[in-house]
């Protein structure tokens, strides 16, 4: 994406975004797939340290691992940037988190449907910090094998979260996914601005 002369008033707003989700299930590719910059990525070979650790019979071709975070941006228009910090997903590394969110407007919970359970402590840890998040599924081969509601029901989530599906190697895919976190928290915002005292 090429850069973007600044808004008329001169006012650029950034804000700040957290991709999670289990071990492997996309988080690097997302942020890699939609970034205007070369993303910052921590990927580390993985090695016998993650043996017995990282459970990986569902994504059996991956040979590096996510050690601190992954880093990207993009401008959504002319006064609106929002930078992407993508967590690891391996529970040792979970100490990382509460510096990750330290400022973020909301998040992005990515799932992969094959492997549920691996997303509810990124759910449990947002709605613990009352952090805006959504839920966006990883079709990984292109397909939609889950209705939306039935991965909400599966979750146990709130009618109010958004349950988008995406392909995470798919800049415009990624691209909405973004927009429709940044659309849910200011809809929660302003919710909240005119909800009586």
């Amino acid at each position: 994406m090429s850069q973007r002369p600044p808004a008329p008033n001169g006012r650029v707003t950034s804000a700040k975004i957290v991709i999670a989700g289990g071990f492997g299930v996309g988080k690097t590719t997302l942020v890699g797939s939609v970034s205007e910059i070369t993303p910052l990525t921590t990927e580390a070979i993985m090695t016998s340290a993650g043996v017995g650790v990282d459970d990986t019979r569902q994504v059996p071709g991956k040979t590096t691992t996510t050690v601190a975070m992954d880093f990207g941006r993009i401008s959504i228009d002319r006064d609106l940037i929002l930078y992407l910090f993508g967590t690891p997903g391996q529970t040792r590394f979970w100490f990382m988190w509460d510096e990750l969110v330290r400022g973020a407007i909301g998040a992005v919970v990515l799932v992969d449907t094959r492997r549920l359970a691996d997303c509810f402590a990124a759910i449990d840890f947002f709605e613990h910090r009352r952090l805006p998040y959504l839920v966006a599924i990883n079709c990984f081969d292109g397909r939609q094998y889950h209705d939306p509601q039935d991965v909400r029901d599966a979750l146990a989530i709130s009618t109010d979260v958004p349950v988008v599906a995406c392909d995470a190697r798919n800049r415009e895919s990624t691209k909405h996914v973004l927009i429709s976190l940044v659309e849910y928290v200011l809809t929660m915002r302003r919710s909240r601005a005119v909800a009586p005292a």
